[in-house]
């Protein structure tokens, strides 16, 4: 009786282990199946670690931008377009980690639990992915740039679609340069600055400094301050960009008037400055849905008043993501609600029966919203003219973001306030002087654009 029950035992046991092991193993498929079907070895997908086989990606106008034909990844039929969408895209050995072929690879493979790649494997093409990027519009950021390196991201601010996402340099994939990756010219190409990408911010920085005021300081709109060229702070300078006299807080915005938002930055105090910039995102880990965004960096010197003051009018410590101010931009355009700029508009029978639920990504009280926008448009009204954005009823920011030893880089941000062109714009354009300039001329190019194609 006792040996029968030793038996027993030993068989209850080696079926509990059996069974563990079966639970294990199917946890580790519904957890990794993806990733070992989508691995590199896996020669339905890929050929010497390329993608060959994998499903269509289209731009939101129905253009195919990568596809599969006969063992082979084809990619657009123009040149310019190839170059203006690549870091979107992505190339098809994943070396850009943040472009489509690589964040949506299962997608693309058509990969399931319970088929894995088998229509991929009996067809030679997986799942199609729409993207929200008008193609046609990539290509005139790529080209308003001009010599310039840099980027350029515009979303619609009431859906949160990213319509534009360029980066530069960039390449033909196409046409591959034998010196890509020893020619200095192509520094930083695999790069996709739009997510990946970190800059000084310039005077674009003082719409989170404004927000600060705003919120904390009763009078910001009754007081003057007086700018004569430079602001003393009591243990250094801050040196502006002209000598503005006498001028209120709008004037100041208007003009960009360093010695202004430094004396507002450092009555606000560290402090304050950190709590608003880290309520609109700053040094946290965020994502436009699946792509993450590198960490937009404000941490303020509560020792030196100066540095506080640099920091608050965009320059010292202070670095930006272009896709995190975007939907800061989005917020202030959208009454407070700055949603996650979308890539994806549609991949697979769920999105293209429910779509894509916009995510919000920054939050702003409607209220100072309102103030800003109302800002923002008075620096076009009153400081850059109409006729620099004609027919946009623009609402837009400039900066000039100094480097050490560089010249500085041009930046814009910005967006259009007519009903019918809901769109947030911002520009990066490396060491092209100005943000009056290149930068300001490239985001009226894109928005031109659309309102031609609208």
């Amino acid at each position: 009786m006792k040996k029968t029950v030793r038996r027993a035992a030993v068989l209850y046991a080696l079926v509990a282990v059996f069974l563990a092991g079966v639970i294990l193993l199917t946890a580790q498929f519904i957890i990794k199946g993806s990733s070992w079907a989508n691995n590199k070895a896996n020669r339905h997908i890929y050929s010497s670690g390329v993608v060959t086989n994998a499903g269509t990606i289209y731009d939101t106008n129905g253009r195919v931008l990568a596809e599969s034909k006969n063992g082979k990844r084809v990619f657009a039929d123009s040149a310019a377009i190839r170059k203006a969408v690549l870091h979107a895209v992505g190339d098809t050995s994943g070396v850009i980690s943040t472009g489509t072929h690589n964040l949506y690879r299962s997608n693309l493979s058509g990969f399931n639990l319970f088929n894995g790649i088998y229509n991929l494997k009996k067809t030679g093409t997986g799942n199609s992915i729409t993207l929200n990027l008008d193609s046609g519009a990539c290509r005139a950021a790529y080209e308003a740039l001009g010599k310039y390196n840099g980027t350029v991201v515009v979303c619609n601010y009431k859906t949160g679609a990213l319509l534009v996402s360029v980066s530069k340099p960039s390449y033909d994939v196409n046409d591959v340069p034998d010196d890509l990756r020893t020619n200095e010219k192509y520094d930083g190409v695999f790069l996709d600055k739009a997510c990946s990408g970190i800059y000084t911010p310039g005077s674009i920085m003082k719409i989170v400094t404004a927000v600060c005021a705003i919120e904390n300081i009763p009078d910001i709109y009754s007081r003057t301050f007086e700018c004569e060229g430079e602001y003393e702070t009591g243990d250094g300078v801050v040196v502006c960009n002209g000598t503005h006299g006498k001028v209120s807080f709008q004037q100041a915005m208007n003009q960009s008037c360093n010695c202004a938002f430094a004396e507002i930055s450092i009555e606000l105090g560290a402090a304050k400055l950190r709590a608003t910039a880290e309520s609109l995102g700053f040094n946290k880990q965020l994502y436009a849905k699946e792509v993450p965004l590198v960490k937009s960096r404000f941490n303020p010197s509560a020792s030196s008043k100066t540095e506080l003051g640099w920091a608050g009018i965009g320059q010292s410590t202070t670095y930006v993501n272009p896709i995190h101010f975007l939907a800061i931009m989005n917020a202030i355009a959208n009454g407070g609600t700055g949603y996650a700029p979308d890539r994806i508009k549609q991949m697979g029978a769920i999105t293209e029966f429910m779509g894509r639920m916009p995510e919000t990504l920054v939050r702003m009280n409607p209220d100072t919203a309102a103030q800003l926008k109302q800002l923002l448009r008075s620096n076009v009204t009153d400081k850059y003219g109409e006729s620099k954005f004609p027919n946009l009823v623009m609402c837009g920011k400039t900066g000039t973001a100094e480097l050490d030893d560089a010249p500085s880089h041009s930046v814009f941000a910005g967006f259009s306030s007519r009903d019918d062109l809901p769109l947030c714009v911002v520009v990066i354009a490396e060491n092209a002087g100005w943000g009056s300039g290149v930068a300001a001329n490239t985001a009226n190019s894109v928005l031109q654009y659309f309102l031609d194609n609208n």
